[in-house]
């Protein structure tokens, strides 16, 4: 049974138990947009949540960790099943509300939480009848960003939200949807919740310009002083015709967007991002060049990405292997007018673990200064350099490893992390090739 099956019997057993099941949010929004929906939620009227319970318990296996939010997971199936709900603002934050299950809601009464108007449409499974209370297949039509009633300010969470989908759908947002967002603060949102947004934004969205212009013109960038100092921050035109950092990094942004996907869309996304926040501390008109110049912006910006990274994310990986992408983001230009040799590209797939990461990253700049045509033979260069070296997609492994010490006679201790290092290092400068030369390199052969 598939999740289409499945949805189809909840629609039964709760028909025949006395109440509906309606599809409701984004697998409907999507599903109108000729789109494939991933998950499914339904909200099910005139049944208790015990007898709900036990209404799908007869023929499913239910995962209840989300019960104390009125939420029933099917397991092995992408579907939640919840019951309209009242709910009472009481504090701060996406979590601070009191709610009470009612599924005698009407329509519009349990719709009125909901965040725009384009997540509050109803599909009946069993019927395909369309339930719209507020409008929202007509702003679907003309792609406008709506909230649905005075409800959606208590929750901060939403203007993230509303980022996001105007980039995911290329959106325009209305004037008083505006106006309420600029009336909200985030109110200590958990740093968990607010990355889920920002992931969705560059994994997900087509304009991710867009995007990030809702969240200036709501004035919550100011909550991101890394970005908000991206705007004002002059370029030299001859190279930057776009304008100032911030609509060359939007500009950026929009060419990353259309790259092929894969799964390292959110580190190249960060990556992009980030790339020139070192702009705003070293950039400064240089008389002799008459000139606007950035000189170490690179390397500057690596401070600044990682203090934006800490406020959204503690997650390890991201903070290892984003950075390393910004701070050698103008290698793969440089590299290819210097035409640099096997030991400097073996050292750089080092650095950033992954060339073909970098590339993207590179590419996405080199596209981001419209109206200038993209000059892609410095990446080609690379790439083709770095596969024929076969670090295009990792960095060099280390021929010389603990074990081989051992297996000569040596004793662990503090003593094998610099001949492995010196070993290392020797690798990449080209000095051996294999177990035998690198034994030889370091004298135990």
């Amino acid at each position: 049974m598939n999740d289409l099956d499945a949805i189809n019997l909840v629609g039964r057993l709760v028909h025949a138990a006395g109440g509906r099941a309606l599809l409701v949010g984004g697998c409907v929004r999507d599903k109108l947009l000729d789109l494939e929906p991933k998950d499914f939620d339904i909200e099910v009227f005139g049944l208790s949540p015990e007898k709900l319970e036990e209404v799908l318990g007869a023929a499913f296996k239910l995962d209840l960790v989300g019960l104390s939010f009125g939420v029933i997971k099917l397991h092995n199936f992408n579907i939640d099943v919840a019951i309209p709900r009242r709910e009472t603002k009481l504090g701060l934050g996406h979590k601070g509300f009191k709610m009470e299950y009612d599924p005698t809601l009407s329509l519009t009464e349990a719709s009125a939480r909901r965040d725009f108007t384009i997540n509050a449409i109803y599909s009946d499974p069993l019927t395909g009848e369309i339930l719209d209370p507020w409008n929202g297949r007509v702003d679907l039509e003309t792609r406008t960003l709506r909230h649905v009633s005075e409800h959606f300010k208590e929750d901060p969470l939403r203007v993230l939200r509303g980022m996001q989908f105007v980039a995911r759908f290329d959106l325009t947002v209305s004037p008083e949807t505006i106006q309420v967002c600029r009336d909200m603060t985030p109110e200590g949102l958990p740093p968990e919740r607010l990355f889920e947004e920002w992931a969705k934004l560059l994994t997900k969205g087509v304009k991710i310009s867009k995007g990030l212009n809702f969240l200036r013109e709501v004035g919550w960038v100011k909550y991101y002083p890394e970005l908000m100092r991206l705007i004002g921050c002059e370029q030299a035109p001859e190279w930057h015709p776009e304008g100032d950092v911030w609509n060359h990094t939007l500009c950026c942004l929009d060419a990353f967007a259309k790259q092929p996907k894969n799964e390292d869309d959110l580190i190249v996304g960060l990556a992009v991002l980030c790339h020139d926040f070192g702009k705003p501390s070293t950039s400064f008109f240089d008389k002799r060049k008459g000139r606007i110049r950035s000189l170490g912006h690179d390397d500057a910006g690596v401070e600044p990405t990682i203090s934006f990274l800490k406020r959204l994310t503690n997650e390890e990986r991201l903070l290892k292997e984003v950075p390393p992408l910004v701070k050698e983001h103008m290698r793969v230009f440089s590299m290819w007018k210097s035409k640099s040799g096997e030991a400097a590209i073996r050292r750089l797939a080092a650095r950033v673990i992954r060339i073909d990461r970098l590339l993207r990253v590179a590419a996405a700049d080199d596209e981001g200064r419209p109206p200038f045509p993209s000059e892609p033979e410095s990446i080609e260069w690379l790439r083709s350099e770095a596969e024929r070296l076969a670090v295009l997609d990792s960095a060099p492994k280390p021929i010389l490893m603990g074990r081989h010490l051992i297996e000569k006679g040596l004793k662990p201790g503090v003593h094998f992390g610099e001949i492995l290092a010196k070993a290392y290092d020797a690798q990449l400068e080209g000095k051996f090739k294999d177990l035998e030369g690198a034994l030889k390199y370091v004298g135990l052969s």
